[in-house]
This record gives C-alpha cells, structure tokens and sequence, in this order.
C-alpha cells in the first residue's frame, strides 16, 4: 500500500532512485529547500510500504489577481513504480491544496515539446495545451473551481513572453 505525505528533510538523502532518470529535471538543494520553507504543503511524496520513496510532487502557489495558481515544478515517479497511477495521485493532490488552501484559478506546468508521454498523461488529466514553443517547452493548463468560466484555459495564438511568466 502506498502512503503520501509532506516531504521531509531527510528525504533528500533518499530519493535518488527517483532522481537518477533521464525523464527527471534535478535541481540543486537550495532549490528543494526552498521549496519545503514556502510551499510545504505542495511539496509531497509517495511511500512505499518499506519506506522507499516511490515518487514525489514539488509545487508551489504564485501569481497575482486571476493569474493567481498552482505550478507543479516537478512530478516524478522511480522507473519501479510507474503505471500505477502514482502520478495522477501526486497530481491530485497538488490541485486539491492548489484549490482549497491557495485558492487557485488554475494549476500549471511546464512540459518538454519532446516528452510525448509526459504531454499525453497531462492530457489525460484534464490539462490543456495554453501555448507551445516546438523547441522549448509547452505550457500546459487546468482549470479549478475558482475559475468558474474557464477563462484560463482558453489557448493563445502567441508564446508568452518571459517577462509575462515573472511575479
């Protein structure tokens, strides 16, 4: 049986059976450890019964008005323990806390153009495609119960500028 909880400091010592993959982003530690002061509760990891980490989810909240969101930074799952639906749990739970601690309009991400698997598992989690860059990456959408209209999934017909992704 599978248990999430809140990522721990320990964990970062542990988790390098998920890390060391070539479908994982690595950050440095002042970077994890941002993440676990800010945004605690958006940063969690599933558990197998021996302990083992499985996966984890790190996100944060940020934004202004009904820009206002959840971002994942990162959903990952070790090679051992993907197709289980480890993903969509992490997922679910990061757009839960994105909703109903934060408030959120939407969660977002950030998607290799080149990570077909990845673009097709967010797609079936409800995310659509708001703009892509074929030699960067796709930034993908899901609209939350705040955003009664939907008006933060409507797709735009031009990239968005780096200086409209800063807040």
């Amino acid at each position: 049986m599978t248990s999430t909880r809140q990522f721990h400091m320990n964990d970062l010592f542990r988790f390098n059976n998920v890390n060391l993959d070539v479908l994982t982003e690595t950050y440095n530690m002042p970077f994890y450890l941002q993440y676990m002061s800010k945004w605690p509760e958006l940063f969690t990891v599933a558990e197998a019964p021996d302990n083992s980490i499985m996966g984890y989810m790190l996100g944060k909240s940020e934004g202004s008005d009904t820009l206002w969101h959840g971002h994942v930074s990162a959903v990952t799952v070790a090679p051992l323990y993907r197709r289980l639906g480890l993903a969509k749990t992490l997922m679910e739970d990061l757009e839960n806390t994105s909703s109903n601690v934060y408030n959120a309009f939407f969660v977002d991400l950030f998607v290799r153009a080149s990570n077909t698997l990845a673009i097709n598992m967010y797609e079936k989690f409800g995310y659509v495609l708001l703009w892509d860059d074929p030699e960067d990456a796709w930034d993908m959408r899901k609209a939350l119960a705040r955003d009664e209209k939907k008006q933060s999934v409507i797709p735009m017909d031009r990239p968005v500028l780096p200086q409209e992704l800063e807040w």
